[in-house]
């Protein structure tokens, strides 16, 4: 597992900003759906799921399966059956420009995703599938999510941001990809006092944007979307002080909280919070207030320093994985270094 200080939510997933402004958590959530007229019911112990038989693009046949649409519940294919069959429109929505664009492959997240073949790839079903989440199972709002993700990704350019070089002295020290959790997760680092000229991290919002978004997209090459959809996120506070705050960085802070939001969904595993400042722990409680609460069930307050970090990171991450300034035994001397 190589050591990455890329300029690039999430994993599954916030908006790195060295400011005691709201963090912006990848999995913010965008205003709520309409509810699902069935909602998905855990797998039900030695439950084996069945994939739908029949296709929305020809005759009944076995779909592949993998280890992550194995624990799709019943009313989660149901879903993802009518999802499908929206498809090759959405793309048609979404790239309104393209004539073909009904039955030309798209790129998401490294899966190919054929509207004239949607079911012979288990990752395609993945990807769909946290849509449909992130929407409760409705089938028409993880549509409209779909389509708007699509279009933000063009007028965006991800492809560009993910090809744009980008000023190690100002952005080598904010984020980090080192090691993986014992799922085979990756771990995401989010160093939010990384750089304390916040003229020269913010003075340019969009460059900002566009690395804090390139960031995010390196993390997700790390994902299979075989076993491993998701990853863990580590947002570390400290340097982070009162005086840390700009219009710049909020207006940062508060674009990436959305482009995360609306268009990363069900990415994040786990996100903890380290080397909180006194005065920022009463965030996390307001969090409480304004997520909803499988979301803030993947979010906690750990505290400071290697001990107290390591106590509650050893859990999910093995040591030698585990950077010793969070309490584990790697030298990770990425976090040491502006390369």
């Amino acid at each position: 597992m190589s050591e990455t200080p890329v300029p690039a939510t999430s994993t599954s997933e916030p908006a790195l900003s060295p400011t005691p402004t709201i963090p912006a958590p990848e999995e913010m959530p965008a205003p709520s759906p309409p509810p699902a007229t069935e909602t998905a019911a855990p797998p039900q112990p030695g439950a084996t799921p069945v994939a739908p038989a029949a296709t929305s693009t020809g005759p009944a046949k076995e779909e592949p399966q993998n280890a992550l649409t194995e624990q799709f519940t019943g009313y989660e294919w149901k879903a993802l059956t009518e999802f499908r069959k929206g498809i090759p429109d959405a793309l048609s929505k979404a790239y309104d420009d393209k004539p073909d664009a009904k039955t030309t492959p798209i790129n998401l997240w490294g899966v190919k995703i054929d509207p004239t073949d949607l079911d012979s790839d288990a990752r395609v079903s993945v990807v769909l599938m946290k849509f449909l989440r992130a929407r409760n199972l409705n089938v028409s709002a993880a549509t409209d999510m779909f389509v708007a993700t699509l279009r933000w990704r063009s007028e965006f350019n991800v492809e560009a941001a993910m090809k744009e070089e980008f000023p190690a002295d100002v952005f080598g020290q904010l984020g980090h990809i080192h090691g993986r959790d014992k799922g085979g997760r990756p771990v995401v680092y989010n160093i939010y006092g990384g750089n304390q000229d916040l003229e020269a991290v913010f003075g340019d919002v969009d460059r900002f944007l566009r690395w804090r978004v390139a960031f995010m997209e390196k993390s997700l090459e790390m994902l299979d979307f075989t076993t491993v959809d998701q990853a863990i996120q580590v947002h570390d506070y400290a340097g982070v002080s009162m005086s840390s705050r700009t219009p710049a960085s909020k207006s940062a802070a508060s674009q990436a909280s959305g482009i995360f939001g609306s268009h990363y969904p069900e990415l994040l595993y786990k996100k903890f919070f380290v080397n909180v400042p006194g005065f920022m722990t009463w965030l996390f409680w307001f969090f409480k207030t304004i997520i909803p609460s499988a979301t803030f069930a993947k979010m906690a307050v750990v505290g400071s320093g290697p001990k107290s970090i390591g106590k509650a990171l050893l859990p999910f991450i093995d040591a030698d994985q585990l950077p010793k300034r969070y309490g584990g035994d790697a030298d990770a001397k990425v976090f040491e270094t502006k390369e």
